[in-house]
């Protein structure tokens, strides 16, 4: 494939992942939020939201599923959303919430905060697989919608670079667990790791209930 035939697919697929919002936008609809989280199955660190408002002519081709992109390119995206975007905010819930309340409603509890975080309200909230009871906004549950709906690809992305840093943080804080690496997920050598050293601050006791 030629680089200008990778361009003309990529411009194709930004136009398919803009339908939901475009047909949003023809009912008179301004500000649509796109929402997703990342970091509900780790055994360590918080689970992160993002909320994000796109302009109608946002035009940044690669925009995907932040889990089919390198780091290099999600990190390059995080930026350029970053500037394109009408709002985009962030919300974060610990470890020892998740413990406390559970991973679906810590999780909840994230997108909430980040869309309340928003400078602009959103008339609609578009959001991957979860429907916030809480929020008091018109919003469509949409089932893998990071692949599927722009507005929540570019959430994943923003949320997905903000936890991974964040996990690098934690891994001066916590040597003994190559956060760096692993972000907290339950690899084989981050069990041997809880195993050899035992839990540390950020991991989630809800999780470890076997080791513990």
């Amino acid at each position: 494939m030629t680089k200008e035939e990778r361009r003309i697919m990529l411009l194709q697929k930004l136009e398919e992942m803009k339908v939901i919002e475009n047909e949003i936008h023809a009912e008179g609809v301004r500000y649509i939020a796109g929402i997703d989280e990342v970091g509900r199955g780790p055994l360590a660190g918080p689970v992160v939201a993002a909320a994000v408002v796109l302009p109608e002519d946002f035009d940044v081709i690669g925009v995907n599923d932040s889990k089919k992109l390198s780091e290099k390119k999600r990190e390059e995206l995080f930026e350029l959303i970053k500037d394109k975007a009408v709002s985009y905010s962030f919300g974060i819930v610990d470890n020892e919430v998740i413990d406390e309340i559970n991973i679906l409603e810590a999780t909840k509890k994230a997108m909430k905060e980040a869309v309340e975080g928003l400078e602009v309200l959103p008339e609609h909230l578009l959001i991957d697989a979860v429907k916030l009871e809480a929020v008091d906004i018109p919003q469509t549950p949409v089932i893998k919608g990071d692949e599927k709906c722009l507005s929540i690809a570019a959430a994943s992305i923003l949320a997905k670079v903000t936890r991974d840093r964040m996990m690098v943080e934690y891994a001066e804080t916590y040597p003994d667990y190559s956060f760096e690496k692993n972000k907290g997920y339950g690899t084989k050598a981050h069990y041997e790791d809880i195993e050899r050293a035992g839990i540390c601050p950020i991991h989630r006791r809800t999780f470890l209930k076997k080791i513990l």
